[in-house]
């Protein structure tokens, strides 16, 4: 696929999570208000903020597939890394602010505050949430992995976020209406167990962009199939120096190779040549290769680096 049409698809399925989330935020406050449900209520407001989480994956995809330029000569992926990490963050401020208000709602009923009994919308507006949520998010994620882009799959998790929200409240509302006035404690408590669940999202979503922002190595396996590609052509005698990172949904490779010292300046370029195209046959053709080719002389007085997949 190419790069166009990889932005084409993410803006596609992210503006169908865009009209999905408007139609589902209106309706969960408006039922929050008629069906006197202070859970609905918050879970209607939790979704306006996946209407930012999917502006900013609109605008940052566009941004990331921008060719490269004098200012940016390896491009322009990292936008998308930075839209990954955006949303990440907006995940774990929705969690904290769920934590605390689930928090607060317990301590006050254990303090025999009266919680007000909610009506039956506001469970059908939950229900229709989570299985709205779910497929949005069975969609998007999936898109997202068709395309290699790291945004739309956060911005995926970001759609089931809100699903779990919504069981949280199903299940709340439902012990309000069906179990009587005791129970009606259930409702911030799953409200606090659904918070862990998107904190632990936000970190899983936050630490390879992260990671990749500070400019870290890639994984160790992908490390070693590097490896092997080089040391697959005879004419390579060792190598060293090899620097590995990720810059949005490609990565880049720096690698000294030592040849044997009797090839001629053609050959040794053929050697280089053969393993960037079995590179790009491995890690698409995004990706950015720098082969420097060494004569190799004595193994012994060799200045190559053999933990540099460690």
């Amino acid at each position: 696929m190419n790069n166009e049409n990889r932005i084409k698809e993410a803006q596609k399925v992210t503006f169908i999570g865009f009209l999905v989330n408007m139609i589902l935020s209106c309706g969960k406050i408006i039922a929050g208000i008629v069906g006197q449900s202070t859970a609905m209520l918050a879970d209607g407001i939790h979704s306006l903020s996946d209407f930012i989480t999917d502006l900013i994956v609109i605008i940052f995809i566009r941004l990331s597939g921008k060719a490269s330029d004098d200012r940016h000569t390896y491009g322009h992926g990292k936008y998308e890394t930075f839209a990954t990490l955006f949303i990440s963050v907006a995940l774990f401020v929705v969690g904290l602010g769920m934590i605390y208000d689930s928090v607060d709602k317990i301590i006050r009923a254990i303090d025999g505050e009266y919680i007000p009994k909610p009506q039956i919308i506001a469970l059908y507006a939950a229900l229709i949430s989570i299985i709205s949520k779910e497929i949005l998010f069975r969609y998007t994620k999936k898109v997202g992995e068709k395309i290699n882009s790291q945004a739309v799959i956060a911005n995926g998790w970001h759609h089931r976020s809100d699903a779990f929200s919504s069981i949280g409240t199903a299940l709340g509302i439902s012990g309000a209406i069906f179990l009587g006035e005791k129970w009606r404690i259930l409702d911030p408590i799953a409200g606090f167990v659904v918070s862990i669940f998107i904190l632990k999202v936000a970190y899983d979503l936050a630490k390879p962009s992260f990671e990749e922002l500070l400019e870290s190595s890639l994984p160790e396996k992908t490390c070693n199939l590097i490896k092997e590609i080089i040391e697959s052509q005879p004419e390579v005698r060792d190598f060293h120096k090899l620097r590995t990172r990720k810059i949005g949904n490609y990565i880049a490779v720096d690698v000294h190779v030592m040849l044997d010292i009797n090839l001629t300046f053609e050959e040794a370029h053929e050697v280089t040549r053969k393993i960037e195209k079995i590179m790009k046959a491995k890690f698409g053709n995004n990706i950015h290769i720098s082969i420097h080719a060494e004569p190799y002389y004595d193994k012994k007085n060799l200045p190559c680096n053999k933990n540099m997949f460690k």
